[in-house]
């Protein structure tokens, strides 16, 4: 059998351990009751019968101890009727060929029975059931006493059916009684499980919560330990436990706060010698006409790697900015399709990019910041993908979209969100990359501001699709619709730019 099948054959234990707790608690109530009063009940029955037949014997014997010294014997038939009627009830007496009865249930006398008080000295007794009910059949030989006080077999036979349906009636009372303590220990069981799982139950919902609460940042939560049980122990374990989390944690963003700042004053002190490193190369460069083609090279090399360590200058100031929380948005009301269409034409990509717009698209957003998310986007697209590049603009009544899909290879294996990690460099399929790896990053980093997001995927027929998703912010909901670009021609430039 396996583990899913023996799951599957318990499906019917609850899955709630305060549910479990109450449930076995009840079985083992109801299962301790049930053999207690089992027990208790089989016991004074059998002690109820018992007796009930000794005292059917000890009548038995006392009537023939006094009706027998009144007859004659041999007896004749009327000694034999006097005896029956001084026994009384349901009785046979037999002597030989004579017998004396009266009843309807000597039909219950057995040949077993018979043979017995034949062939012995004592009342013989047994149990039947009839139709009538329950019945007690008892059958003993009268003994004679001689003068020496020997004891001899007289002859005589007697039988006798007593009724046993009021010790019935008895047992069948104790049995509704037993049954009714049963059932009344079921919700008394359930009330003291109920109550009892509270109480063992009530640290580990606390541990819980404490737990939540830790996972959800807050450190310093600890619990009251209470008592000296295993509930005790297990809380100041987890005081322990969070005590260490918090100094590790403490400790881990200390050691990150003094990198970022460390990135960050180090990124600004590089800026301004950079810079200035920077027009001296440009100068460099608009002299190397004049050189020789081997200087030339050198110089557009030099010129290149120092704008390369300008621009990682750049992002890393700009990531330590995020860091800190020192990012502010400067929103304005701008129309994205002409804004984006800016960006290309400003970088030069207006031929090497389709751009769809299906008419003014206004929103409320940091133009500059847009300006960097779609240039990064786009240059991403550029490098690591294949022509076409195509910028589809589109928009609803809450959030505009912005999405760049290549026709490259697509995005690596494994999860897409990869790509915005820090510093990712592409695997084999995108092998050619310039980049500090910090642009994407940037980019979703400048759109979560605006409360938007950046998300990759792969798309069939084509290659990476990354889109870029701002709220509108517009004050009027409805008004702010995508209408004809024919519309506004003449006037956005100023209005919105």
């Amino acid at each position: 059998m396996t583990a899913r099948t023996r799951m599957r054959g318990a499906s019917w234990w609850p899955s709630g351990l305060r549910a479990r707790m109450v449930l076995a608690f009840v079985l083992v109530a109801t299962v301790a009751a049930a053999a207690a009063s089992g027990a208790g009940y089989a016991a004074a029955r059998s002690s109820l019968i018992d007796e009930t037949q000794q005292r059917a014997v000890d009548a038995l014997r006392n009537q023939i101890g006094q009706a027998a010294p009144a007859i004659g014997y041999p007896p004749e038939r009327s000694d034999l009727d006097q005896l029956r009627r001084s026994i009384g009830g349901d009785a046979l007496i037999t002597f030989e060929g004579l017998t004396s009865s009266a009843g309807d249930t000597l039909g219950l006398l057995s040949d077993d029975i018979r043979a017995a008080v034949a062939g012995g000295d004592d009342v013989v007794a047994q149990r039947v059931v009839s139709d009538a009910g329950p019945k007690l059949v008892l059958g003993t030989p009268i003994q004679l006493t001689e003068l020496d006080g020997s004891r001899r077999d007289s002859g005589v036979r007697v039988y006798v059916v007593r009724d046993l349906r009021p010790t019935q009636e008895q047992l069948d009372r104790w049995e509704r009684v037993v049954m009714l303590t049963i059932a009344a220990a079921l919700p008394v069981a359930a009330v003291l499980a109920l109550v009892i799982s509270g109480s063992v139950l009530r640290p580990v919902r606390r541990l819980g919560q404490s737990a939540r609460e830790l996972a959800a940042g807050n450190l310093h939560t600890r619990l009251s330990p209470r008592g000296h049980d295993e509930l005790a122990e297990l809380a100041t374990t987890f005081n322990h436990t969070a005590e260490t989390l918090e100094h590790t944690v403490g400790e881990l963003r200390d050691r990150e706060a003094q990198a970022r700042r460390f990135v960050g004053d180090v990124s600004h002190e590089l800026r301004t010698p950079l810079t200035v490193l920077t027009s001296v190369m440009e100068m460099l460069e608009n002299d190397a006409a004049d050189r020789s083609p081997q200087d030339r090279e050198l110089t557009t090399m030099a010129v290149g790697e120092t704008r390369r360590l300008a621009r990682l200058v750049e992002d890393l100031l700009e990531i330590s900015r995020f860091d800190a929380g020192a990012s502010a948005l400067r929103l304005e009301e701008i129309d994205i399709g002409r804004a984006v269409a800016d960006t290309l034409r400003t970088r030069g990509w207006t031929e090497r990019v389709e751009l769809t717009v299906p008419g003014v698209v206004r929103a409320r957003v940091d133009s500059r910041r847009l300006d960097v998310a779609v240039s990064t986007l786009v240059a991403n697209a550029l490098h690591h993908g294949e022509p076409p590049v195509v910028i589809d603009v589109r928009a609803d009544a809450d959030d505009v979209t912005v999405s760049v899909t290549d026709h490259g290879p697509g995005l690596p294996d494994g999860d897409p969100d990869q790509v915005f990690v820090r510093f990712y460099k592409a695997d084999v399929a995108r092998a050619r990359s310039d980049g500090s790896g910090l642009g994407l990053s940037i980019a979703r980093a400048n759109a979560r501001l605006h409360g938007g997001d950046v998300t990759a995927a792969d798309v069939q027929g084509a290659g990476a699709r990354f889109v870029l998703r701002l709220p509108r912010g517009l004050k009027r909901s409805g008004a702010e619709g995508v209408a004809d670009a024919e519309d506004d021609e003449a006037g956005d430039d100023d209005e919105n730019r």
